[in-house]
């Protein structure tokens, strides 16, 4: 059952155009973030979702009510939406107990006092938050401030849970174990969330589908898996991961395979951007930093040679600089590296080729 259904919006500040042309849609029971640079309208979606901003042209539809349409002058404000906002700040109010927190909107609501108890009991419960109700925001940690946040987006059962950066206050050992939690309970209570996010990793770590998002435009969207493996396009596959990037010109190509080649090296990789890789042209290799690999004794396919520059421990793995005459590479090994001169190996699978 489809959620959440925005039609080709529009959306601009003043002359400066922010969303063009956007579709997209959540599913019951489904997570789906938004990402992107800065800039790339994420949270302006978001927020019109949320009645927060107005756009100029196309629909927003939630579940069978349609909250916005341009062409029918349909514009329901943002109070009568109902929708679960979940804020990057938390926007807890500082005077106000946990319990009364989350029990903010529904009292708004004009909900009878006794379901309020019974509402807000469940959803601190739910969220393992019912010993800290009398607390106030400033006697918790991050990490509960945020579940206050999300248990006062939850206790009204909204059709749709929108979350703007719902982790980035939080450190980074904190926001890995919250991203496993948040991501628990979402399958738990069968949510459907709309996400915003600058992390590819959050994003991956968290969504059933990813949609990314360039200039005010959906680039690419799809599984974790589909993002990560198979980008549609050169911003698509530098954005998602931590990549190499091999600048030279095409000097062969054979179906799918192609010959790229610049100062120094020369390698196959497989073709991203069809017609426009033929020889002659400028083209851009990347291969993700895991993919690329010290050369075995005695292999010689798609390999170039590279002088160690420096090398970093990372705990798990190490990770090593090398350097093609001006060309930084980076690579990771269970171990660390022989100093001097080393041959890596980039497998032809691995290195995808895009035009320009």
């Amino acid at each position: 059952m489809i959620k959440l259904d925005v039609s080709d919006l529009h959306l601009s500040y003043g002359a400066n155009p922010i969303l063009k042309g956007v579709s997209m849609q959540l599913n019951q029971g489904e997570v789906v973030s938004l990402l992107g640079p800065s800039g790339s309208g994420k949270t302006t979606l978001l927020r019109a979702v949320a009645g927060l901003e107005q756009p100029h042209q196309g629909s927003i539809r939630i579940g069978e009510r349609i909250v916005f349409d341009g062409a029918g002058k349909v514009e329901v404000p943002a109070e009568g939406r109902n929708l679960g906002l979940v804020f990057q700040s938390y926007a807890l109010w500082p005077h106000k107990t946990v319990a009364d927190n989350v029990a903010y909107g529904l009292k708004l609501r004009k909900v009878a006092s006794a379901e309020v108890a019974q509402r807000v009991n469940a959803a601190l419960g739910q969220l393992g938050l019912g010993h800290l109700a009398d607390r106030y925001p400033h006697q918790l940690s991050g990490g509960q401030q945020q579940r206050v946040a999300i248990a006062r987006a939850l206790v009204y059962n909204p059709p749709v849970i929108l979350l703007d950066e719902p982790l980035s206050n939080l450190d980074a050992k904190m926001r890995e174990e919250a991203r496993a939690w948040l991501r628990e309970l979402i399958l738990k209570l069968q949510l459907s969330a709309l996400v915003v996010t600058h992390d590819q990793a959050e994003a991956m770590a968290m969504s059933d589908r990813i949609l990314l998002l360039s200039q005010g435009r959906i680039e690419q969207q799809g599984t974790p898996q589909e993002m990560y493996g198979q980008p549609a396009s050169l911003f698509a596959a530098e954005f998602m991961g931590s990549n190499n990037r091999l600048a030279g010109k095409v000097v062969e190509r054979r179906g799918e395979a192609v010959c790229v080649a610049g100062e120094g090296w020369r390698l196959w990789g497989s073709c991203r951007d069809g017609a426009a890789l033929e020889p002659g042209s400028a083209a851009t290799a990347v291969i993700r930093l895991e993919r690329m690999r010290l050369a075995e004794v005695g292999q010689a396919d798609n390999c170039l040679e590279a002088e160690l520059s420096t090398s970093m421990y990372l705990g798990d793995r190490w990770e090593h600089l090398f350097h093609v005459g001006a060309q930084a590479l980076r690579t990771h090994t269970a171990g660390p590296a022989g100093a001097g001169r080393s041959r890596l190996h980039l497998p032809v699978q691995d290195l995808w080729v895009f035009a320009g």
